[in-house]
């Protein structure tokens, strides 16, 4: 699978916006912000555009990449990189002592 570098950058700015939906989604925060829902992102879109080859009939596109499957992707995938998170890193509480 051959990305010219145009190509990349947009994927990159489509990857931003996929990742922070899908973190919206699954109700998770990815590590590292934006970055973080970025590299998300890059890595759905990969794996539904050049992997999976998955998309719904009449789905919208953007630069050959398919919308809806592209976020669903990233959701599953904040999940999934979440729940290993969460539980080795235990979230801190107003006082500042974490939570047992």
């Amino acid at each position: 699978m051959v990305i010219p570098f145009g190509n990349l950058l947009i994927w990159l700015l489509i990857a931003a916006l996929v990742g922070f939906v899908g973190e919206l989604l699954a109700r998770r925060r990815t590590p590292f912000g934006i970055v973080g829902a970025m590299i998300v992102g890059f890595i759905a879109i990969l794996l539904v555009v050049g992997v999976l080859h998955w998309h719904i009939d009449g789905e919208p596109y953007l630069n050959q990449v398919p919308l809806i499957t592209s976020i669903l992707a990233a959701a599953v995938l904040v999940a999934l990189c979440g729940a290993p998170l969460r539980i080795a890193m235990p979230m801190a509480t107003t006082t500042g002592v974490a939570a047992m």
